[in-house]
């Protein structure tokens, strides 16, 4: 009996592991956000940070991979809020290859890393200053799952309850009643 309390007991902790990283999971306490990190020139160079957003765009190099992550807010867990609040853009540096159709636009995704020196290139006209993560761990979140609108409606069920209680629309529509008949004429 102890043999099997210890084996389920075991089943039941493993079961609950979560596989999104520690360093994902827990915040950085004191870490620039991406605001203050494209308004500082070198002062934040070195500095651990934990930042998530959307993928805007994957650059596949020699070397490292630079994927363009537009800001969102992180939730308790680390993973971006779907939200229209952004700090603006960064790039986080991975080394390695990363495939783009699996990191495709859209995905959220969160980094930690430490800060390096910004880029500036631009976005369509306009020169803009990225602030670069060297990346030490990532983590692409899975793809929500879309709503299952509309909801299917049961023929068969029924509340008693229901406000219209005594009302149950009939499948086939009666035909409305005759008129009625003139009264008959007095001589």
């Amino acid at each position: 009996m102890k043999p099997f309390l210890a084996l389920f007991l075991l089943a039941l902790i493993t079961a609950c592991a979560s596989q999104v990283p520690v360093a994902i999971r827990e915040p950085i306490t004191g870490a620039p956000d991406v605001q203050s990190a494209r308004a500082a020139s070198t002062e934040l160079i070195g500095k651990r940070v934990r930042w998530g957003g959307v993928i805007a765009n994957v650059e596949n190099r020699k070397q490292d991979t630079w994927i363009v992550l537009v800001d969102r807010p992180l939730n308790r867990f680390g993973r971006p809020d779907d939200s229209d609040k952004s700090g603006g853009r960064f790039i986080a540096r991975i080394p390695g290859f990363l495939d783009p159709v699996t990191y495709e636009k859209q995905r959220e995704m969160t980094v930690t890393g430490v800060l390096a020196e910004s880029i500036t290139r631009a976005i369509g006209d306009f020169p803009y200053r990225y602030p670069v993560v060297d990346v030490d761990t990532y983590y692409l979140w899975a793809k929500p799952l879309p709503a299952t609108y509309p909801y299917y409606y049961d023929p068969f069920w029924y509340d008693p309850w229901y406000p219209h209680r005594w009302y149950r629309p009939h499948p086939h529509p009666r035909p409305p009643p005759p008129p009625p008949k003139p009264p008959p004429q007095q001589p």
